[in-house]
């Protein structure tokens, strides 16, 4: 590690359990963003801020200007332009070394399960229901682990499933059948809100690359902005998930 790396990373460095060689472990990892919108601009920051090797950054969406107001990795000059490549823009700026590979279609279940493949860690960072249950099923299959956010109004949620020890996982959590998922568009969103579970996706990606703290693995993380309020409920796998198998209960 280099000066201008020691003098980047310093203060992260200093804490226990990163030192240069969980600093070195950042740098040669590789996670995959999956939505460039409110959750994933300030995730993605953070994690090229902390010195993640690769960033593969997949939106299929453009920049508008009603996204502004809470997705930060995007600036008005770049409205029109795909998210991801925006979101590439804007890493660069900030950390030049870290790689990011802007994937600006719609992935179908192949081309998820190559994805995940390749990566040590996902970040779902969506807004759908059929997304996150495909992804969930691609992580599964690649025994990759998932840190899912959501954010509404002024709620937010966060999880852990980490599908190298089973479940439970997303679909333990929501059934397929009939979810349907609120749009920002129809019930607002306050933009700090979708900040919070973003940061707060970054960190537990951080915690599980380097091996410290406690992440929310078979753990939900319900915020309440409106009230101050934050509570964490356990997760119980079910035995008929049809894709954990109910497997490795938390």
């Amino acid at each position: 590690m280099n000066d201008e790396q020691l003098l980047r990373y310093g203060r992260q460095i200093l804490l226990d359990g990163v030192d240069i060689a969980g600093q070195q472990r950042l740098a040669d990892s590789r996670i995959l963003i999956l939505g460039l919108g409110g959750l994933g601009s300030p995730a993605a920051l953070y994690l090229a801020g902390a010195g993640v090797g690769e960033l593969v950054l997949v939106d299929d969406d453009v920049v508008e200007i009603s996204n502004l107001q809470r997705q930060i990795a995007h600036t008005t000059a770049e409205a029109g332009a795909a998210k991801a490549e925006s979101a590439a823009r804007r890493i660069a700026a900030l950390n030049p070394e870290v790689t990011t590979r802007p994937v600006t279609r719609r992935l179908d279940e192949a081309g998820l399960a190559a994805e995940v493949a390749g990566v040590d860690l996902v970040l779902d960072c969506s807004d759908n229901f059929p997304t996150r249950f495909a992804l969930n099923r691609a992580c599964a299959a690649a025994g990759r682990p998932l840190v899912s956010g959501a954010a509404i109004r002024l709620e937010g949620q966060v999880a852990v499933f980490d599908h190298r020890t089973g479940g439970p996982c997303y679909r333990c959590l929501y059934r397929e059948e009939g979810a349907e998922a609120e749009r920002c568009s129809e019930a607002g969103v306050l933009g700090p809100a979708v900040g919070i579970v973003g940061s707060w996706q970054a960190a537990e990606a951080l915690k599980l690359l380097l091996g410290v703290g406690t992440p929310l693995t078979g753990r939900l993380l319900m915020l309440d902005l409106a009230a101050g309020d934050c509570r964490t409920l356990t997760l119980r796998a079910d035995p008929a998930c049809p894709v954990c198998g109910g497997h490795g209960d938390a």
